[in-house]
């Protein structure tokens, strides 16, 4: 899938949305991707997972053990990129706001992982995923997001992976576009829902 084939299906979703989002990261966008929009029907998520695990499978040449994936955002992609890869499939989740292994998940040690995120913005959850993952013994050896909205910028700490980068401009509070200030700001993602 190209670039535009991906927004396409976002589209078509009304998964991509325009006003003024206040994002996880704390910053503001005119432009919000809906990933749950997209996902919540199946076949969508096994079209774009599919392509997905196709680029990481190009990407990396050698064999994934196991996928690890943040909470909330990255459930539903982590558990479709186990299944077109083959492998188990689990998830970090904050506790007391910050990530960690629950419900007796378990990574083995030395085990080579893919961490799949839905999007990136700065890189934040993912790296603090891939955090998790060294800690309890795992080798991250590949990121890998739907959308990678920092168009290559985000640093991660190993090689990301994305089915579709795109420029969204974000923003400081203090650093508002006019046209952003006159709008109030929702808070659509996972993290503290209007």
């Amino acid at each position: 899938m190209d670039r535009d084939e991906v927004l396409d299906v976002f589209r078509e979703a009304g998964a991509l949305l325009e006003g003024h989002f206040l994002l996880s990261s704390g910053l503001h966008s005119a432009m919000y991707l809906q990933c749950a929009r997209v996902l919540m029907d199946p076949k969508r998520a096994e079209r774009l997972c599919r392509a997905l695990a196709a680029k990481v499978r190009a990407a990396t040449g050698e064999p994934i053990d196991m996928v690890v994936s943040p909470a909330m955002g990255g459930v539903i992609v982590g558990y479709e990129m186990g299944r077109q890869l083959g492998v188990p499939a689990i998830f970090t989740e904050r506790v007391e706001g910050e990530f960690t292994l629950r419900r007796g998940f378990e990574i083995p040690e030395g085990a080579r992982i893919l961490m799949a995120e839905d999007i990136v913005t700065t890189g934040l959850s993912s790296r603090e995923c891939i955090d998790v993952i060294r800690r309890y013994g795992g080798n991250v050896v590949v990121a890998s997001c739907l959308i990678d909205r920092s168009n290559g910028k985000a640093d991660v700490g190993v090689p990301l992976v994305s089915l579709a980068g795109l420029e969204i401009p974000a923003y400081e509070e203090d650093n508002l576009p006019p046209e952003l200030k006159t709008l109030p700001a929702i808070k659509p993602g996972s993290r503290g829902l209007k």
